[in-house]
Parts: C-alpha cells; sequence; structure tokens
C-alpha cells in the first residue's frame, strides 16, 4: 500500500514522492535469526530514490499532529504487511511519550485498533517508547503502557542512559527490552565512565528480566563491544539498512556465528589466564604458610608474601569468614614498594555482593575464586579480586589489574 496524497503536511517537503513503512531487521544472538523488525518512514519516488522521514518526525516544529497522521499511515501500511506471515518475528513500533499521552484519555489507541482490524497476534508487537521530553508523571506514563502491555504486546525502551530513560523511570515501566545506543558502546571502549554505566544497565536488565538491544551496530568491533555488554539482541547497518522487504530469517547467521566464535574463544583464553593468576597465588600463599606460619599479626604474614605477587597486583589484605579484615591494607605505590594502611584493620566486608557467595563456593575443592572485571574505588582501575582461601577461617583477598581488554 502506498499513500500519495496532498493533504499531508508539507513540512514532509513530498516532491513526486510517496511514503513507505521500512523495515531494519532485528537479529538474536541465540537463534542467530532475524528476531523481529523495527519500522522506519521513509519518501521514496518510483525510480528508485529514498530518503528517511527521521528529519520530519526529530522536528519541534511541526505539530504533534502532523507527526502522529504520517505515523498512523506508515503503522498501518506495516501491520497489513505483517499480517502476512505465518510465523510473525517482532515487529516493533515507535511510539512518543506525548503521542501516548494524547489519546489514552480517549480510551482509543490506534495501534491496538490496528492489531484488531488484521489479527496480529499482540505478543508480536513491540511498543518502542522513544526519546523526548515528556512532561506527565512515571504513574501517567505506567498507566499508557499497561494499556498495550494488558493485551500482550511487549514494551521497550529506546535510548537508554538518556534523558527520558533514567533508571527511575525503567523500574518503573519494566519493560521487556532496553535499547542501547551504539555511542554508549562506542564511548565505553575508551571512557571508564561510559564502560560502567553501560555494565550497569546490562546488570540492571538482568535483575529487571528484561533483554539489552544495542542498536547502530555498524562494524565487527561493535558487535564484539554488544556481545561483551550482554547484548541479546543486535541491530545496524553491520548486518543491513532498513528495506522495503522482509528478510530471510537466517542470512546474517554465518556473520554473527564468526564473530560469536571468536569471542568464545578469546574470552576462554582470558579466563583461563585468571584461572592461571589465582592457582599461582594459592601455590605462593602455601609456600608462604610453610616457610613461617600464620603469626598472632597477620601483617607480618603478608609482608612476607608481598615479594612474592606478581607486578599487576595492586592489593593484598586478610580477612576472617565472617568478613572481619585481620591485616592492613597493603596497597602498591610503586613497582616494589608497598604502603601499609592499618585503618583498614577491622573493617566489616560480608556486606559486599560477592562476599557470602565466594565464601559459600571457596573450600577444599575450589580453594580460589575470581570474580568479574569492576573498578576499583581507590585507583579507578579496572580489577579483579581473587579469593583465595589461605586457612581455617581465613580468605586472602588480591586485587589485579585488568588487561585492557578484559
Amino acid at each position: 500500500m502506498t499513500i500519495t496524497s496532498n493533504d499531508l503536511p508539507k513540512a514532509l517537503g513530498l516532491d513526486d514522492e510517496y511514503l513507505a513503512a521500512f523495515y531494519q531487521p532485528i537479529i538474536a544472538m541465540d537463534t542467530r535469526k532475524i528476531a523481529g523488525y523495527e519500522v522506519l518512514g521513509r519518501a521514496c519516488k518510483e525510480e528508485g530514490a529514498v530518503r528517511s522521514l527521521g528529519p520530519f518526525f526529530c522536528d519541534a516544529t511541526v505539530p504533534d499532529e502532523d507527526h502522529i497522521a504520517v505515523d498512523r499511515i506508515l503503522r498501518e501500511q506495516a501491520m497489513s504487511k505483517f499480517s502476512e506471515f505465518d510465523s510473525p518475528p517482532l515487529l516493533f513500533i515507535n511510539l512518543k511519550p506525548n503521542w501516548i499521552q494524547r489519546y489514552s484519555d480517549s480510551g482509543e489507541l490506534y495501534t491496538l485498533n490496528l492489531i484488531d482490524k488484521y489479527g496480529i497476534d499482540p505478543r508480536r508487537i513491540v511498543i518502542e517508547i522513544t526519546e523526548e521530553a515528556f512532561h506527565g508523571s512515571r504513574e501517567e506514563l505506567r498507566k499508557v503502557v499497561d494499556l498495550y502491555r494488558s493485551r500482550g504486546c511487549l514494551i521497550a525502551i529506546d535510548d537508554v542512559g538518556s534523558g527520558f530513560s533514567s533508571t527511575g523511570r525503567i523500574a518503573h515501566i519494566q519493560p521487556n527490552i532496553l535499547k542501547i545506543d551504539m555511542h554508549m558502546i562506542k564511548r565505553s571502549a575508551t571512557h571508564d565512565g561510559y564502560l560502567g554505566a553501560l555494565r550497569s544497565f546490562s546488570a540492571l536488565a538482568e535483575q529487571i528480566g528484561a533483554s539489552l538491544l544495542a542498536e547502530g551496530v555498524e562494524t565487527r568491533d561493535d558487535l564484539e563491544r554488544a556481545i561483551q555488554a550482554g547484548a541479546r539482541y543486535v541491530q545496524g547497518f553491520l548486518f543491513s539498512q532498513a528495506e522495503s522487504e522482509f528478510q530471510e530469517a537466517q542470512r546474517f547467521a554465518p556473520l554473527l556465528e564468526e564473530v560469536l566464535d571468536a569471542h568464545l574463544r578469546k574470552h576462554l583464553l582470558s579466563e583461563q589466564y585468571w584461572q592461571q593468576q589465582s592457582r599461582q597465588l594459592a601455590a605462593q600463599i602455601d609456600l608462604t604458610v610453610q616457610e613461617q606460619g600464620y603469626y598472632e599479626h597477620k601483617d607480618i604474614w603478608i609482608r612476607g608474601l608481598l615479594p612474592k605477587l606478581q607486578d599487576n597486583c595492586i592489593r593484598v589484605y586478610l580477612c576472617r569468614d565472617d568478613g572481619i579484615q585481620l591485616s592492613s591494607n597493603f596497597s602498591r605505590v610503586a613497582d616494589q614498594e608497598w604502603r601499609q594502611e592499618d585503618e583498614f584493620r577491622g573493617a566489616n566486608w560480608s556486606w559486599r555482593p560477592y562476599f557470602i557467595p565466594n565464601l559459600v563456593q571457596l573450600g577444599e575443592s575450589r580453594p580460589t575464586i575470581v570474580s568479574r572485571v569492576y573498578t576499583d574505588l581507590e585507583s579507578h582501575a579496572w580489577i579483579r579480586t581473587i579469593s583465595v582461601l589461605a586457612g581455617p577461617g581465613l580468605i586472602l583477598f588480591a586485587d589485579i589489574k585488568a588487561p585492557d581488554n578484559d
């Protein structure tokens, strides 16, 4: 279905063009197949020229009524075409919060009407809440979102990390999918703050039962970073621009399998490296215990251990299995110099999220545990912590600098 009409908004700037819904594929990591499509608007000419309607929809001088009128044309085109699928993927429909708010009071939501009109399974429709300045309350937005959710639609939040999609709004809406723009993922390659924020959104998605979708994936490096971030879905020009037709479901499987295999091999090597580091540390502890045993003052014993530690160890201390720190902190200040920090003796670390799980797992069959990479509070370096069962009721913690590619 194509639309050519003099009644369309002048701001579209149509020049012998017609409106058409285009579809950009979204690929799932687990199946390596196209899992869905995002509906995007295009102005097309008969001879094949195509331009995006993004500038039109982003133009704040255009009245909402004009945006909605054009979007409804595109939505109906997409729904009509989508209804022809025997086993349909997901269809992502972009809706601005203010559009939803405008029509919520009437109880007539156009997308739900289209679902009924074309007999579409609402569980295959993803309502994508897009970024904009929303002036209503969280409760108002949640109320409207729940109208879609109650019909079976999935909910996605776009532009995670930007102004609209704050952590508070995400938690309140409880979406099924979080869309992270590739700009954040790319910045995370060189900026620890962005990397930390990215990992926090990955953890948030895990905690609320949502999936991450990385959009704007343009290169293999982008794809690798999306995988590292824990993205279940990916979307971008590396795979395909938006096209007027749906594509073969397994079209991008070979590329994804190749990158996933490389990612697996790379990170297996990394984990093997860390296991080797932990075994070496455990061996050094055993040797030090044999040489001088455990002294009443644990700092003396740790000082005997320091010369045996590798250069990438930045901190070491000893705790009881109830979390109470027995020794001082010993922190590296130069290649061969250590600073003794007595003020940490007696601190209780049982509140740290990793402490109890590590305590349960440590034992004769598993004398060492390596944490996930995280940012050190003091040095702000990316580190991992190796926990070693140093003796009955004693755990030695060693903070080790992580390689840049960890």
